[in-house]
């Protein structure tokens, strides 16, 4: 089952990455938010709300197959 889930991030990866090599070169917000350093403040929230749901997902599977593990054996 995590085997299935981690391909599934990798393909989704993979599939996305060609869209990041379309960005525009010049995007005023961004280069203000870069010469002002809050883009690395943009960037550091992006990254824990995504580690948060990760993290979220990961304990969710191990709770899920512990269950199904239960009743498994409640059944046989």
């Amino acid at each position: 089952m995590k085997l299935n889930l981690i391909n599934k991030t990798i393909l989704l990866l993979l599939a996305l990455s060609p869209s990041f090599g379309f960005a525009q070169d010049s995007i005023e917000m961004a280069d203000t938010m870069r010469s002002n350093g809050k883009i690395y403040v943009v960037v550091g929230v992006l990254l824990v709300i995504f580690i948060g749901i990760a993290t979220y997902i990961l304990m969710l599977d191990r709770r899920l197959s512990k269950l199904e593990k239960v009743l498994k054996k409640k059944e046989s």
